[in-house]
């Protein structure tokens, strides 16, 4: 039996909803014949498919990166604006595809507003240069009646996008990356570009492009930029055939919170900067199956927990970790799949849906008592060590409350392949109703898309006894739980 003791004192602060936000690159299918198919019968007269807007909208996005990724090291966005018919086709050198520029700013904003979720914008600091990223930040939110603002107004778009977010580039780092630098190249760079973005846009939310946050290049961008950004980036994949492998490595991203919160303080005192920035984890995911190509990536059971797991962690990390973007959201790398006849769901996109579904304002600091398991050996295509953060708990969970105290939110994930009692206990409250208690397990019922493993999600209605709540969880699964307190 696995003990979880709740004190409603011990709070770790407020729950920023943009760790539930989503990323979507030009890469394969996941723009094109994913969410924007104008000759599908499922989609709108804008070209976006309803039944992925359907799906995408259940999981309450508060956030949507765009347009990459890799992609936009090679993107110029002004062939994305316009009339379609007199829209550029492009080669797309990052995935070595054809771009048709069909979906650009306009739609991607059309796209948001769609879906209720803040755009997300990340600049070309590839191919692109200043000039063109200042144009691109006066289309989106000039008010004024200078050119770029008056070229919007001409593509039928009257208000301004009042885009917060800017991405400073994107794995300029990485020697995939078209236009890759040196740390210092970047500070260079970014420095010049994030000052005079300012300067076309004062109340811009600018982005560090970061690594994996315990880097050189990470403590050197953050030692320079503090002072300009409001966010600094960590891209983490991980996945491995290994079970215990791939549900156990989404903790390398404590370590990454660990070690770059303890950067960011540094850069602040040093600067003297009254608030440190805070961490997006806005590249993030289970992926080692399909590294080339469109990336279609089929997830299994164990994706979905180590998917829980990572958003488990950036909750109860919510002090730093300010916005998160699962990467991606449609067919590539994906939890939603389309075909011609109509889209389907794949394991991790049910612990995303429980998150955004039930967590609450608050993060409380909850202890979690039971068995654990030791590390395991590094594998897989991401093979970061885990022997300094183990020994693991069987049971993950995070704990949220609103502002009145008055509601508990929680998200457990049994990696045991064993069914675990979960005890919840409350300490200076007690529990007041009756429990939510919402179950996701492994299925062996058919998917319409071959290779799509299917999921359960189940509902059931528990009754706790004053201050203990009791879960009997199922081998390797899912569980969210809402209940009234009081205290």
């Amino acid at each position: 039996m696995t003990q979880i003791f709740i004190d409603p004192r011990r709070k770790l602060g407020a729950l920023d909803r943009r760790i539930f936000g989503g990323f979507v690159e030009h890469l394969g299918r996941c723009i094109y014949g994913g969410l924007y198919d104008e000759g599908s019968a499922l989609s709108d007269e804008r070209g976006f498919r309803t039944d992925v807007l359907g799906l995408l909208r259940d999981l309450r996005l508060s956030v949507l990166r765009w347009p990459g990724g890799n992609f936009v090291s090679n993107y110029h966005w002004e062939d994305g604006v316009g009339p379609r018919g007199g829209r550029p086709v492009r080669s797309e050198l990052a995935w070595s595809g054809t771009e048709s520029n069909q979906f650009g700013t306009d739609e991607f904003m059309d796209y948001c507003a769609a879906l209720g979720a803040e755009p997300y914008i990340c600049f070309n600091m590839g191919t692109g240069d200043l000039k063109e990223a200042l144009a691109w930040v006066e289309y989106c939110n000039g008010q004024r009646a200078t050119y770029w603002a008056a070229r919007r107004r001409a593509n039928g778009h009257e208000g301004a996008y009042g885009v917060q977010w800017w991405g400073l580039g994107n794995e300029v780092y990485g020697e995939w990356q078209i236009g890759a630098m040196s740390a210092e190249e970047y500070i260079a760079e970014a420095t010049r570009w994030a000052r005079a973005i300012k300067l076309v846009d004062p109340s811009a939310r600018l982005v560090s492009c970061g690594e994996l946050g315990w880097t050189d290049w990470d403590r050197k961008v953050i030692d320079a930029l503090a002072p300009l950004v409001d966010l600094h980036s960590i891209h983490l994949y991980s996945g491995s055939e290994d079970y215990w492998c791939n549900v156990l490595a989404p903790h390398n991203a404590e370590r990454a919170i660990s070690v770059a919160s303890g950067l960011l303080r540094r850069a602040a005192y040093n600067h003297g900067l009254s608030r440190a920035p805070r961490l997006v984890y806005d590249e993030w995911n289970v992926w080692y199956r399909s590294m080339t190509g469109a990336l279609e990536e089929r997830f299994n059971f164990s994706d979905a927990l180590a998917v829980g797991t990572y958003l488990n962690i950036f909750v109860r990390n919510c002090e730093w970790v300010a916005m998160a973007n699962l990467a991606q959201m449609v067919n590539a790398i994906a939890p939603v799949v389309t075909t011609p006849d109509g889209a389907v769901v794949q394991p991790i996109y049910y612990p995303f849906l429980l998150h955004s579904q039930s967590h609450l304002a608050v993060a409380l600091d909850a202890l979690v008592v039971g068995e654990q398991v030791p590390a395991p050996a590094p594998a897989g295509r991401w093979p970061y060590p885990l022997d300094d953060l183990g020994p693991f708990n069987l049971i993950d969970a995070a704990v949220t409350t609103d502002e009145p105290g008055s509601r508990l939110a929680m998200t457990v994930v049994n990696r045991s392949e064993h069914a675990e009692r979960v005890e919840i206990r409350l300490s200076e409250w007690k529990f007041t109703g009756t429990a939510r208690a919402r179950y996701v397990t492994a299925s062996d019922d058919p998917s319409p898309v071959p290779g799509v493993q299917s999921a359960a999600l189940s509902e059931f209605t528990e009754s706790p006894a004053g201050e203990v709540l009791v879960l009997d969880m199922p081998p390797s699964s899912f569980a969210s739980v809402e209940v009234p307190v009081g205290a």
